[in-house]
């Protein structure tokens, strides 16, 4: 991969991250990432060692104990360790999530409490805005907060937490008619909850359960769980950033950034896709010579890498728009949509050059094949992808009649 996925205009300090992680990951991750995958086994030697290498305080200012590294150097090294393990990079994707929301949006004495240990990896986040019967419909939750005295009481079921049991702090949307009267618009009446928790399975604090593992078909290694709120009692200044109603605007900030990590997902596990159709293409014969060099093979190819180049080109613009202060909503949908949606072609073209073997749970690429599909979903669909990109061309492409 000497020439594809190359990132033009970055410092010597992002290269130096990006080589070590890119080293980190040929050697802790690709060589264990299959067996544990199969095992369904948390990979807490390779958390472990991202913890060594400051990856959780990436983008953390450092004030508070972090690298200070922008989104484009983060997605960058999402990119490789999902080249290693897609699973890996969603244990740091939605900690940071959660990081970003709160130098954003925290109040000071929350940026205090919590960032110190986020970016030292002492504490780990997971944030929720699903609901078992909603969907991509946000505006349709029913999980609520009811104020009582100094304190809120939380009520109500959320579903698809990654890190949901690992995890030690959680951001929860949630509806708080407190101070919005009715005919609010849904979404002025949703706030952000910080929950912190201990982390495991069952009863994990007063009032919050955790009830295991969701087997998944792919994705694995990684925690996805429910989350079940029966009079969870939260002080006041558990609100993200002090103020009720605001939650909505907070968490659509946070799944920003979320999308660029999910392109950045798609770029990364189409990468090593090529690398193992490029290279098994090259090891296997038929009628006496490699399969690279018959044309079929070579136009799959050629479509492989063209892809992979436009996905990560894209995935950059996303990631520099938003760290110019820029909205990047339109940036971000594109990404994410072309990333995932070429990912799953990618991975699906070199499991047709393993030909038989690529049906082996012994070869590599079916570990991606059943990957791929999660990114067709993760932090909202192809078509609302669609949805919020034709929204905005239509904004930006007015009709002046």
């Amino acid at each position: 991969m000497a020439r594809l996925a190359q990132t033009a205009g970055l410092t010597d300090i992002q290269q130096e991250i990006l080589s070590t992680v890119r080293d980190f990951v040929d050697k802790e991750i690709i060589p264990v990432a299959t067996q544990l995958e199969h095992r369904d086994e948390y990979p807490q030697q390779i958390v472990d060692g991202l913890k060594e290498l400051g990856l959780f305080g990436l983008m953390i200012p450092e004030e508070y104990g972090g690298l200070g590294e922008s989104l484009l150097t983060y997605a960058l090294c999402v990119e490789e360790i999902a080249r290693g393990w897609m699973s890996v990079s969603g244990i740091i994707n939605t900690h940071f999530i959660v990081a970003y929301m709160l130098k954003q949006h925290g109040t000071q004495e929350q940026k205090d409490h919590f960032l110190p240990r986020m970016a030292a990896g002492d504490i780990r986040g997971a944030f929720s805005m699903s609901e078992p019967a909603l969907g991509s419909d946000v505006s349709a939750i029913t999980s609520k907060a009811v104020k009582d005295g100094d304190e809120y009481v939380l009520n109500g079921q959320k579903m698809w937490l990654t890190n949901g049991g690992t995890s030690s702090l959680v951001a929860v949307l949630v509806r708080s008619d407190e101070g919005h009267p009715e005919g609010t618009a849904p979404h002025k009446s949703m706030t952000t909850f910080l929950i912190e928790k201990e982390p495991g399975f069952g009863e994990v604090r007063p009032g919050l359960t955790i009830p295991g593992k969701i087997d998944k078909m792919g994705y694995k290694g990684v925690d996805t769980t429910e989350l079940i709120m029966d009079g969870l009692r939260l002080p006041a200044d558990r609100v993200l950033g002090g103020a009720t109603g605001r939650g909505f605007y907070q968490m659509m900030d946070g799944v920003e950034v979320g999308r660029v990590n999910v392109a950045a997902r798609g770029c990364g596990v189409a990468q090593r896709a090529f690398e193992l159709g490029v290279s098994y293409a090259q090891q296997r014969h038929t009628f006496g010579k490699q399969i690279a060099q018959h044309q079929a093979i070579q136009f799959k190819l050629a479509e492989m890498a063209t892809k992979v180049e436009a996905a990560h080109a894209m995935m950059v613009n996303a990631a520099r728009k938003k760290d110019s202060g820029e909205r990047n909503d339109l940036e971000a949908g594109m990404a994410k949509y072309l990333a995932s949606e070429y990912c799953k072609e990618v991975v699906e073209d070199a499991f047709r050059i393993h030909g038989g073997y690529g049906f082996s749970k012994e070869y590599e690429i079916e570990r991606l094949y059943r990957e791929a599909p999660m990114l067709l979903i993760g932090e909202g669909t192809a078509e609302i992808q669609k949805m919020i990109i034709g929204r905005r061309l239509l904004e930006e492409y007015r009709f002046q009649g």
